[in-house]
């Protein structure tokens, strides 16, 4: 038993069965690296979608080509189709629900997650998901990183936590899921802006939570900041420590969805010990046991 909430626990129990996400390539841009030509500092030519379907490929291929990939290892009793390099909101509505909706006639598909910024989320895409919510499963990401302002600038996040604040709001007020991304150890940020953007997030009403330590791969322009600014990345053991503390904050509530994160290991820079997803996860039980700990110890509602 984990001492944290998973998804793979929520989802059983959601599903009565084992439930699989199949990623896939929407075939999405990005606003934001259209308008600043490279985008989020940390961001890689696939748009964190590394081990997504290809793109070139109809969204119906792409889910029996992955469904395969999962059956080949174990059996699963339905699947997310799971939307997710780049901004997978960033289109006209009418786009929007025709890939959508392919991908909810796959047969075994059982819900939608869909990965965007929370400015790319107007007032008639919140229509079309909440009608979708309505009649489907469905979770909403959002790349979030970080509640320090200074920093998103520094990454070139592009949009304000206010901006932030309002989608997650209206996402609440139409009983839509949704999940936040967090990156530890970003350029000049310390333990403490960690565990501010834990507590940041924690004000609202979100259900599930992505963390991961902060990786550079040699696609993303992030290699070259590192290159002039050196600045150090965590270590396995710094990073084991924040994520325990972080889980021992989180409301008890809150869907674990990831606490590690992993580059390709042909472009990956660093930090090595990322690429031992097994090892990472591990090392995290053992110290939440050490400590005698679990989510929620220290959340205060």
């Amino acid at each position: 038993m984990k001492r944290y909430n998973t998804l793979n626990d929520y989802l059983k129990k959601r599903f009565k069965g084992k439930i699989a996400k199949v990623c896939i390539d929407g075939g999405f841009s990005c606003p934001n690296r259209e308008n600043s030509k490279t985008g989020c500092l940390f961001c890689t030519e696939e748009g964190a979608g590394e081990f997504t379907g290809n793109r070139l490929k109809s969204i119906t291929i792409q889910i029996e080509e992955q469904k395969r990939i999962i059956t080949s290892k174990w059996k699963a009793d339905g699947y997310i189709a799971f939307f997710q390099n780049f901004t997978n909101t960033y289109a006209a509505e009418d786009t929007l629900r025709i890939k959508y909706e392919e991908a909810l006639n796959c047969e075994g598909v059982v819900g939608l997650a869909i990965a965007t910024r929370p400015d790319c989320l107007n007032e008639g895409i919140m229509k079309l998901l909440s009608e979708l919510n309505k009649r489907t499963f469905l979770w909403i990401e959002l790349g979030f990183q970080t509640s320090n302002e200074n920093t998103s600038l520094l990454i070139n996040r592009g949009y304000e936590n206010k901006i932030f604040e309002s989608a997650v709001n209206t996402l609440s007020e139409l009983d839509i899921l949704t999940v936040v991304h967090l990156i530890a150890g970003l350029p000049g940020e310390s333990k403490q802006d960690f565990m501010n953007s834990i507590k940041y997030i924690s004000k609202f009403k979100i259900w599930g939570v992505k963390l991961h330590s902060l990786y550079i791969q040699s696609n993303s322009p992030m290699k070259k900041y590192h290159e002039i600014h050196q600045f150090n990345l965590l270590t396995l053991n710094t990073y084991i420590e924040y994520v325990c503390d972080a889980l021992e904050k989180l409301s008890p509530d809150m869907v674990v969805h990831r606490l590690t994160g992993d580059g390709k290991k042909e472009l990956l820079i660093g930090p090595v010990w990322s690429l031992n997803k097994l090892k990472v996860l591990s090392s995290i039980d053992q110290e939440m046991i050490r400590r005698d700990s679990y989510q929620g110890k220290y959340h205060q509602r």
